[in-house]
């Protein structure tokens, strides 16, 4: 079997299809994760806890 060039690019696109895929499930799957959820909570809302006065600049 030789190893072409339309084999080589097959090759490279599927790999890349998969590990983009791969990649996306494992950022959703640490994002939905209940453990996180209260570090992302405490995330969402430290931006908040200074906003109660008005701005001095």
């Amino acid at each position: 079997m030789t190893i072409t060039h339309d084999l080589l690019v097959w090759l490279s696109k599927s790999f890349g299809l998969f590990y983009l895929i791969g990649l996306s499930l494992i950022v959703l799957v640490y994002t939905y994760w209940p453990a996180n959820q209260k570090p992302f909570e405490h995330a969402a809302q430290a931006i908040l806890d200074d906003d109660d006065k008005p701005y001095r600049g």
